[in-house]
């Protein structure tokens, strides 16, 4: 059966992510500004870890849900270079998915400090602790985490043209509860 709707796991599995990642976004920003090392620093930091993680492990079934069930169609009247720039955008957000939290776990284990997922699974390192690396990585992080953003913000940008300038109803197909119109 043919839907312009995503499934109902996909659009939960969007909606999480989002939420997850944005609180982890504005918990870094926040830890960051933090001075010194304090025990809300730590936990902040500790949170963002967890944070992190959950995104970096609802990446699998995204990607397995997204290869068993593509997406559905885009609009007939959508321009080829608009198609072709969706499918990068998407193909980024996914890469970037991968690439922001591992990189924030690699720094941090660069560090020299070990992450344990809710204070309970530790992860196990990746890289031996290396101050050079560790330089590098928190670079590559907020790189990628600013790129993130950015992309995330076209994403909600092109989001809203669609449905208030081109009116063809493909926020619809990834809103919670809006039902199948058909």
């Amino acid at each position: 059966m043919h839907s312009d709707r995503y499934p109902a796991s996909a659009i939960a599995l969007h909606w999480s992510s989002a939420v997850l990642i944005a609180a982890c976004v504005i918990l870094g920003l926040v830890m960051t500004e933090i001075p010194g090392l304090t025990p809300t620093k730590l936990k902040y930091f500790s949170w963002h870890k967890w944070l992190g993680c959950t995104v970096l492990l609802l990446l699998a079934p995204r990607i397995a849900l997204r290869l068993a069930r593509p997406a559905p169609p885009l609009p007939a009247g959508m321009a080829p270079v608009q198609r072709r720039a969706a499918q990068l955008a998407h193909g980024a957000l996914y890469a970037l998915l991968l690439a922001v939290p591992l990189s924030g776990l690699l720094y941090s284990q660069a560090a020299g400090v070990p992450v344990v997922y809710f204070g309970v699974v530790p992860i196990p390192p990746m890289i031996a602790p290396d101050p050079q690396w560790k330089a590098v990585l928190k670079s590559v992080h907020w790189l990628l985490t600013y790129t993130l953003m950015a992309l995330v913000a076209l994403h909600v940008l092109a989001a809203l043209k669609h449905q208030f300038i081109d009116r063809d109803n493909l926020l619809a197909r990834m809103l919670p509860f809006t039902g199948d119109k058909k």
